[in-house]
Parts: structure tokens; C-alpha cells; sequence
């Protein structure tokens, strides 16, 4: 059989992630200088073997792939935490949001040196004393000027990669209080502007990356508001369902990994009773987290494929987001059972990726949250036709 264009470029992702990227996750993990530079001996590879930025737009010196074939690719690239940012796709949310949204200055001065990997950037919603399920609470305010710009007081937290952003898009109150859904613009702050400051790292489960940040009263150009004033909610809901679908997709491809991992166990350990792959317990893992994955597969790949129409997909999110982070955590911990003590410990990746699968059930909306978003959707539509499905045809 003839290997089709797509296929092969998915195989040139997959094997750069398992035999470059892989490799390097000892030295990665812990971040610091050893691990920039190790970054940027990837993504220097990636860009002579030509696989750097491939779902960013061309005008910013991307390969312009459509979200719809780049979603194939995402899962081979999310097999590794560190996937996305060695083959240059992980500026995709930022870039694409500056160059969608941003005034001219900002288009001119960020997106392609962000799509570059030049710069970095990060996005500040969740506070500490609100729910991060109701952006409606935001504290963060930002006060007009005179002059047109504005200032900025307040602090966000879990902040994915803030201590080496040199950009920071912030959510923050331009009208009304605390309660209102209106009133929310975004403000695209430099990280060397005075005032602000990162304060603290948050680990997760003992893995850092997050973090806490300040505003004290950080100035902010009038032309870095990103989107208009009081847009914020239509702006940030589209990144969301674009960057939700996205981690799943890189979830789908963590599962993956754990999945091989457990059968490469179950093959290669042997005990007084022979292979464990014999056991009918081992057995009933393996079956288990295949239909997890089977399942859960074509319901990411319907959201991927309805945000690439441009169709609203807030139900096909909601089900891959709670599907897929229930599968890495099930599969991932499946993984360390039959792998014993081994996956305990540091000699497999198995530790991070249940600690990734059990975070992501709260990460980026809690499952409670879209349980019962997609619920109220649904019923919706029954309560304004009082018909069944059924009926209606």
C-alpha cells in the first residue's frame, strides 16, 4: 500500500518526538538553563528537517497546515510534554489570537517573532480567591488613563510557563464589578514592564511550570488591548475551545504512549508463572484501556473537525475534554499497575503522565464544569421542542 503525503508526515512527527524529543525529558523536566538550550537544539533540528510550526499561518512563517490535518499530527506530537514547543506548534493559541485580534502595533511587533519561537507568551485568567469555572468573579482590574492607556493591579495564578514569558495576555475588569459578565477586555502586557512580577511557582503533584503573578499597577499602551473593550469573553472563548481541543488531542497521544508502554511490559516481564501478559487481570487492563482509547478517539477528533468548519462545537469539547482526561488518568495508571514498583519510580514516564491525566480532570475547567455545560445544552433543545429526537423525524 502506496503511503499517502499525510500518513508519512505523521511517521516523520512521531519517530522526531520518540527518538529526539523523548530522550531529552530527564534534562527538560527540571527546566533551567540546560533545558533551554536543549530546546533549542530541538527546535533547530526541527526546523532543518522541515517540521517546525506546522499548523501556524504562512504569513507568520508557519506551513500553514489546516487545524483539521494538523489533529492528526497533534497526537504524535503530544506524546511528549515537550512536543509542542520542539517542533514550534506551542505558539499556536498566541500567535494566532495577536495576529486575529491584536491592533496593527501589536500585530507588527508579536506574532511572527512568537510563531519564530523568539519570543514567548502566556495567558493570565484563574485567580487565586475566585472560582476559575466563573470569569465573572475576576478581581483584576484595569483603569483607563488619560492618555488612553491603562493600569493594571491584580494577581492571577496557575499560569502554564510564566517565568520564561516574555509576553503575558491578562483578563481584567475595564467596567462594572466583580459579578458583572460584562466589563472584561484582555491586555497583552510585557513581562519587563515595571510592576510586574512573578511570585511564586505552584507545583503540581511535585512538577513545577505553573505559577503565581502580580500587577502592581503595571502601565499598559492603549493599543495593546487585544480585541475591544469588553470583548473578552468572545475572544477567550474561542481560544478555549481551540486550546482545550488541543491538550486532548496531545492527551490522546500521551494515552498512547502509556498504552504501549503497558503491553511492552505485560510482553517482557515474566514471572514464576511465565509472561505477565498471560494473566487474565493484566489481560483485562490492556482490553480496558484500548476501548478507552477507541472510544474516546473519535469523539476528540469530531471536535477538532467541527472547530476546523468553524461550526460552534461547546458540546463536542465538553465531551472530549472530560473523555480524554479521564483516559490518560485511567490508561496512565493502568500502566504503572502492571508495570509494579517500576512505575513508581523514575526509570519510565509513567509518573508524570498519571500526574498530567489526574491534573487535567481540573486544569482548564474542572469536569464538573463541562458536565453540566454540556447537559444544559443538551436538554435546551428538548425543552424548546417538547419533541423527542425521534419526533422531530
Amino acid at each position: 500500500m502506496v503511503q499517502s503525503q499525510e500518513d508519512a508526515l505523521r511517521d516523520r512527527v512521531a519517530d522526531f518526538v520518540r527518538s529526539r524529543v523523548m530522550p531529552c525529558e530527564p534534562v527538560l523536566d527540571p527546566g533551567g538553563p540546560q533545558a533551554a538550550a536543549t530546546l533549542r537544539e530541538l527546535q533547530d533540528q526541527a526546523r532543518r528537517e522541515g517540521l517546525w510550526a506546522l499548523p501556524l499561518p504562512a504569513e507568520l512563517g508557519g506551513q500553514g497546515l489546516p487545524f483539521d490535518r494538523y489533529a492528526r499530527l497533534a497526537e504524535a506530537e503530544g506524546a511528549s510534554d515537550h512536543g509542542p514547543a520542539a517542533l514550534g506548534s506551542a505558539a499556536l493559541l498566541d500567535a494566532t489570537m495577536l495576529w486575529k485580534h491584536g491592533a496593527d502595533r501589536i500585530r507588527e511587533r508579536y506574532p511572527a517573532r512568537l510563531a519564530a519561537g523568539e519570543l514567548r507568551a502566556c495567558y493570565a485568567m484563574t485567580e487565586p480567591d475566585t472560582p476559575g469555572t466563573d470569569p465573572s468573579g475576576t478581581a483584576t482590574r484595569a483603569e483607563e488613563r488619560p492618555d488612553g492607556s491603562w493600569r493594571v493591579s491584580g494577581r492571577k495564578w496557575f499560569v502554564s510557563g510564566a517565568a520564561g514569558a516574555d509576553l503575558v495576555t491578562v483578563l481584567a475588569r475595564t467596567d462594572g464589578e466583580p459579578g458583572d459578565r460584562g466589563g472584561l477586555s484582555l491586555l497583552l502586557v510585557p513581562t519587563d514592564s515595571p510592576g510586574f512580577r512573578v511570585v511564586r511557582e505552584l507545583p503540581v503533584f511535585g512538577a513545577g511550570g505553573q505559577w503565581e503573578i502580580a500587577f502592581d499597577g503595571v502601565g499598559v499602551d492603549a493599543d495593546h488591548l487585544v480585541g475591544g473593550r469588553g470583548q473578552a469573553l468572545a475572544i477567550a472563548g474561542e481560544r478555549l475551545q481551540l486550546g482545550r481541543t488541543l491538550r486532548c488531542l496531545r492527551w490522546l497521544g500521551q494515552a498512547q504512549r502509556a498504552f504501549d508502554l503497558m503491553c511492552v511490559r505485560a510482553n517482557s516481564r515474566t514471572g514464576s508463572r511465565g509472561p505477565l501478559a498471560g494473566h487474565q487481570l493484566v489481560q483485562s487492563h490492556v482490553f480496558e484501556a484500548l476501548l478507552a482509547l477507541r472510544t474516546t478517539r473519535p469523539l476528540v477528533h469530531e471536535a477538532a473537525a467541527k472547530i476546523a468548519a468553524g461550526l460552534d462545537a461547546h458540546v463536542e469539547v465538553g465531551l472530549a475534554k472530560v473523555a480524554a482526561a479521564r483516559l490518560l488518568q485511567q490508561v496512565a495508571d493502568a500502566a504503572v499497575q502492571v508495570h509494579g514498583a517500576a512505575g513508581l519510580g523514575p526509570d519510565t514516564p509513567l509518573p508524570a503522565l498519571l500526574r498530567t491525566g489526574r491534573a487535567a480532570r481540573i486544569l482548564d475547567g474542572p469536569d464538573e464544569l463541562h458536565i453540566t455545560s454540556v447537559a444544559r445544552r443538551v436538554l435546551r433543545t428538548y425543552e424548546s421542542s417538547g419533541k423527542s429526537t425521534h419526533d422531530r423525524r
